[in-house]
């Protein structure tokens, strides 16, 4: 392992961002699992589609699962159980995989097109 001042410094930074995304996550979870505010809910520009409450189970599952990978990982990162290859690529994939998923279900939810208007 490579520890060299030039490296560790982007480490410590990458380990403390996880402490946020994985509140983020997990607020957003919380919001949509008990207080049932679908406002975050699939979004596209900003809005939640008109029946938000349809595609909320997926947006909890795609938040709650990603917060609980990141909290496990900055738990094991901090008992020293894993090395930096590890758990940046268990992060990394965690981050992508999630907004992916997100950005899917927003368009799946506010439909592909702009649609058409009958004449």
């Amino acid at each position: 392992m490579d520890y060299s001042l030039s490296i560790f410094p982007i480490r410590i930074i990458f380990y403390l961002v996880l402490f946020p995304v994985a509140f983020f996550w997990l607020r957003r979870a919380w919001r949509i699992g008990v207080r049932k505010d679908f406002s975050e809910v699939a979004l596209k520009k900003g809005m939640p589609p008109p029946n938000a409450a349809r595609y909320a189970p997926y947006e909890l599952a795609f938040n709650l699962v990603g917060g609980g990978v990141m909290v496990g990982v900055i738990v094991l990162v901090a008992l020293g159980r894993v090395d930096y290859d590890t758990w940046i690529a268990i992060a990394g994939s965690t981050l992508w995989i999630k907004l992916f998923l997100s950005f899917a279900l927003g368009r799946q939810a506010h439909g592909l097109g702009p649609g058409r208007k009958r004449v």
